[in-house]
């Protein structure tokens, strides 16, 4: 059986990604921040809950703890916490915001890796999934024939480009430990006001993907539902 822990997963792409693994065969666990709202999640897909902040190292401490004593390790992490921060100009963006967005989406990430992964070294496939974004791509921001290349958010897509770079980093650092980054595409969800041309089941398919990839899986890459995200 296959335990997989989840961030953010109390609603839109982190509780549809739960509900498919669990479909799959996965235990999952159902980390989330508000009591409330976590609990519901998981009840309503028949997980357990984990209550976590990932900007708090006190609650991402007792998150692993209350995982060791109960599970004993986890199979598959997903980070999939995050924040789509301001939308002011970027003339008016401020250290504080800069902050805000970083500490959830890249910052939150390193926490939640370094007390998770005793853990995953637990399993004999230990898997870890950055949900990235195709905002923090390079070369689809540069590309006006993509929806990235159309929209500008400057805290927002330097942060996933972090997140992608330190999955690729992560993944030359630990060879027995596979990570990879996703790419959700443009998926209707809260962080767009539910104006993405995707479903959140179409969203899922590279998080599910990489969640699932056995032993011979591939690690460090970037990808979205129809394969490689470019860089």
């Amino acid at each position: 059986m296959t335990t997989t822990f989840i961030t953010g997963a109390n609603k839109s792409l982190g509780y549809e990604t739960a509900r498919r693994l669990i479909e799959a065969g996965h235990t999952v666990l159902i980390g989330a921040r508000d009591p409330e709202r976590g609990q519901a999640a998981a009840e309503a897909l028949g997980a357990r809950f984990v209550q976590i902040d990932v900007t708090d190292d006190a609650s991402v401490a007792a998150a692993a703890d209350d995982v060791q004593a109960r599970e004993g390790g986890i199979d598959v992490l997903i980070n999939n916490a995050g924040v789509p921060g301001t939308h002011k100009p970027a003339d008016q963006i401020t250290a504080a915001d800069a902050s805000e967005v970083f500490d959830v989406n890249v910052v939150g990430i390193v926490r939640v890796t370094h007390a998770f992964l005793p853990l995953l070294r637990t399993s004999a496939n230990p898997v870890i999934v950055n949900v990235s974004s195709g905002m923090g791509s390079f070369a689809a921001t540069h590309d006006p024939g993509r929806a990235e290349g159309r929209h500008t958010a400057p805290l927002y897509t330097a942060s996933k480009a972090a997140v992608t770079m330190l999955t690729t980093q992560y993944a030359k650092s630990w060879p027995d430990v596979k990570v990879n980054a996703a790419d959700p595409g443009y998926t209707a969800t809260d962080f767009n006001g539910h104006s993405g041309t995707q479903t959140v089941t179409e969203g899922t398919d590279a998080i599910v993907e990489l969640a699932t990839i056995g032993a011979d899986g591939p690690t460090g890459t970037f990808r979205d539902r129809h394969g490689e995200m470019p860089w």
